[in-house]
């Protein structure tokens, strides 16, 4: 038997990068799999065929994590699908890496829209359908405990909140049997933030390992956060990041 049969998931920023492996990671454990994406279409079409040829069931649903309004549509509408909702990984986010002194209004907005405000959007629909052993999963980031490069300030601020938020609302939501996790990835290649790019260097030399993290590395531990194997666990913070925060 799957650790996940007979599960609902919906990963928030599904389409690429760390949400699509985590889409793919959840389903091949054998959840029934949601997936939000902004504008690329095709690339959440793609996650959503691959599941599919796996073997697993998955839809991908436009829904922009700025929109509150559109965060709240997708919760509704994946249980409107399968008929429940387990597991909520909140990973959409975004950064603007540049000096604090030079970030607009409307860059910092659009950060604390996507990290902040669409998360708090997303799991208070969410809570509406979640029942015993449900899990909700952030994807935060090690700056958000320890800032070790310029040029993330918003992003930091942001990814300590969803720190806090994750702490805050296990101890609201623990006598439901719902357990609330917060998973905080160091550098991973990704096309945002890829291991041959401008910023790398830094980042790789901050690690212990002296390496970039892989997607299906995230992926584990938020599968293993979202199996039947955690459930003494909640409001954590779990660093995956080679040790940069050592």
């Amino acid at each position: 038997m799957s650790k996940l049969a007979n599960k609902v998931a919906l990963v928030t920023g599904g389409s690429r990068g760390i949400g699509a492996a985590i889409a793919k990671r959840l389903a091949a454990d054998g959840a029934s799999v949601a997936i939000t994406y902004a504008k690329d279409a095709s690339a959440a079409s793609a996650v959503v065929k691959a599941i599919e040829v796996s073997g697993g069931k998955a839809i991908a649903i436009q829904a922009d994590a700025a929109d509150a309004g559109a965060a709240k549509d997708a919760v509704e509408k994946t249980v409107a699908t399968f008929g429940r909702l387990d597991v909520l990984v909140n990973n959409a986010g975004t950064a603007i890496p540049k000096p604090f002194e030079e970030a607009t209004l409307e860059e910092m907005d659009r950060v604390l829209d996507i990290n902040i405000r669409g998360v708090f959007a997303t799991t208070q629909t969410a809570l509406k359908h979640m029942t015993d052993g449900s899990r909700i999963i952030m994807i935060g980031s090690a700056v958000g405990e320890r800032a070790v490069a310029p040029g993330l300030v918003p992003y930091a601020a942001t990814k300590g909140a969803v720190k806090m938020f994750t702490q805050a609302l296990s101890r609201e939501v623990g006598s439901r049997g719902i357990t609330v996790n917060n998973v905080q990835p160091g550098p991973i290649d990704t096309d945002l933030n890829p291991a041959s790019g401008d910023w790398a260097v830094p980042q790789k030399a901050a690690t212990a390992l002296n390496r970039y993290g892989h997607v299906e590395e995230i992926a584990a531990m938020v599968a293993f956060i979202a199996g039947p194997e955690s459930s003494y666990i909640t409001g954590a913070n779990l660093t995956v990041d080679g040790g940069m925060n050592a």
